[in-house]
């Protein structure tokens, strides 16, 4: 439901990001003292927290076991450490009104925002640009600074807003209170003229782009089957990886005759055990069957699934191509691992989702697995990778591949597009996610990365959103959450755009904390003077 209504209505999630804060801005021009302002700051985080991702808390019960009530209440808890840039956002407005006027207090707090959301990490790596994906020309500005850059301007808009509402109840002359709401809304009409005109500038260019590569065209599976363990608990380990695959491959059958199909792609741990070094008899079995349709569909398959080494195990990505396949086939069964032996590639997610799928050292240990029995044990992979991929037509394409959490992080897809990469494909498993927006929300993530990057994007999900991503940010084709069907998608691998996001990384995170500091502390030193 809320994906529907978000496809239905982008605008007003735009119109939001722009004035959405002006209600708590006003309230914390009232502020008395610092200590008022970060009250006001913790209360937002609060309510903030509990209306954006109220809906974790079920997906939290879901996967522990727990009360929805419980986790709810652990959730508002800890919506300051969630959403930490509100707090402190609160605080350096409060200090720099007080020493810089409001102008100044509006720019040092909008860099304390992104500063903090940079320096500090956020669980889901949300931050208020995404409102902005719905205007194919606002979000353009993303291949600058990122959607970071974009939260700043949003920031600064709502402060825009803010003081013209201020300055239209001000007193003095007629005269003066118009020039009190001209300027602010002077400066938001910039705002929105530079980043309409930047992304109309940027979408111009991109089309006029010669192509720098062949066509690449997926088959992106979407089989609606989540909850593997749930699963296997249900029916037993073999019948449930028996179904995964069987309802794979008849899918993927459906889509073989598709002219120019150049991949399959199925989701994150679609096998749910170990490739290419199976633990049983029926897993070296699973293995030959998953080659042999590679074989015979005489097409690369990339697929999730769990890589092992020296008694480790990792969540992993494995690239079948007919001729590795066959060189596997080859090989008698064992339980060692093959996938050195035969030049399968293989990437290995680097991060990993706190608890569920990895403990820290420092924290695990038997009596916490005994109380928490759902805490992962997979191990981070080394970091960012490309992965070159044998099409059937002798083509190479160089994949920057990413899995799920991995998409959250885009300094991790910024080094392997500078490594090379020229296409993006992402497996994600958001089945925990469907009951609410959350995998709208992974999706926007993943989605920006493309702006960033410039680079098109393939995306499978087992439930949803499973989508094909251009350049520009936008969603060419997706099978919605629930969805039973094969996402068809082309796109260009790029292999010359440069961005200034690509060249310079995260630099506004710490340009903005430094002047947010800068802003606050020189001031100080003035006044005591």
């Amino acid at each position: 439901m809320a994906y529907a209504l978000y496809a239905r209505a982008t605008w007003p999630w735009i119109v939001l990001g722009w004035i959405g804060l002006v209600p708590w801005l006003l309230v914390l021009d009232g502020a008395p003292s610092l200590a008022a302002a970060l009250g006001l700051g913790a209360a937002m985080a609060v309510a903030f927290e509990l209306a954006v991702f109220g809906w974790f808390a079920d997906s939290m019960a879901t996967y522990a076991g727990a009360p929805p009530a419980a986790m709810l209440a652990l959730l508002a808890l800890a919506a300051p450490l969630l959403q930490p840039q509100l707090v402190t956002f609160a605080a350096v407005r409060y200090l720099a009104r007080r020493r810089r006027g409001p102008a100044g207090a509006a720019l040092a707090g909008a860099c304390a925002y992104v500063g903090t959301e940079w320096a500090c990490g956020k669980l889901f790596a949300d931050t208020l640009g995404y409102c902005l994906h719905g205007s194919v020309w606002m979000r353009q500005a993303a291949d600058v600074a990122g959607a970071p850059g974009l939260t700043l301007v949003l920031v600064l808009a709502n402060e825009c807003v803010r003081g013209a509402l201020r300055g239209a109840r001000a007193g003095g002359t007629p005269a003066a209170r118009v020039r009190g709401v001209l300027a602010p809304v002077a400066v938001a009409a910039a705002l929105v003229a530079a980043l309409l005109g930047y992304g109309a500038l940027r979408c111009r260019q991109l089309a006029r782009a010669p192509a720098t590569a062949a066509p690449v065209t997926a088959a992106i599976v979407q089989a609606n089957l989540g909850h593997y363990d749930r699963l296997a608990a249900e029916v037993g380990t073999y019948q449930a990886v028996r179904t995964i695959l069987d309802e794979h491959f008849t899918l993927t059958r459906g889509v073989a005759d598709t002219p120019g199909l150049d991949v399959v792609i199925w989701p994150e741990t679609v096998y749910p055990t170990t490739f290419a070094a199976p633990k049983s008899a029926e897993g070296a079995a699973f293995d030959r069957e998953i080659a042999a349709f590679v074989m015979a569909s005489g097409r690369p398959l990339i697929f999730g699934s769990y890589d092992v080494e020296a008694g480790r195990e990792f969540n992993a990505a494995f690239f079948l191509t007919p001729s590795t396949a066959a060189r596997l086939l080859a090989m008698p069964p064992g339980p060692a691992s093959r996938a050195g032996q035969t030049g399968l590639g293989i990437y290995r997610k680097r991060w990993l989702f706190p608890l569920t799928e990895r403990v820290p050292a420092w924290l695990d240990s038997a009596a916490l697995r005994r109380w928490l029995p759902w805490l992962g044990t997979w191990q981070p992979g080394p970091g960012a990778a490309v992965v070159p991929l044998l099409l059937r037509d002798g083509r190479l394409v160089r994949v920057a591949p990413l899995i799920c959490y991995d998409a959250l992080a885009p300094a991790h897809a910024l080094a392997e597009v500078r490594a090379g990469a020229d296409l993006i494909v992402t497996l994600s498993n958001d089945s925990w996610l469907i009951g609410g927006p959350g995998a709208r929300l992974h999706l926007l993530g993943a989605a920006f990365l493309s702006i960033e990057t410039r680079r098109p994007q393939f995306r499978a999900t087992p439930t949803g959103i499973s989508a094909v991503i251009d350049p520009t940010g936008a969603i060419t084709a997706q099978a919605g959450p629930r969805d039973r069907r094969v996402v068809v998608g082309t796109v260009v691998p790029d292999v010359g755009t440069r961005t200034l996001r690509m060249a310079w990384g995260e630099w506004l995170g710490p340009a903005a904390t430094l002047l947010a500091i800068v802003l606050v502390a020189l001031r100080r030193r003035s006044a005591r003077r």
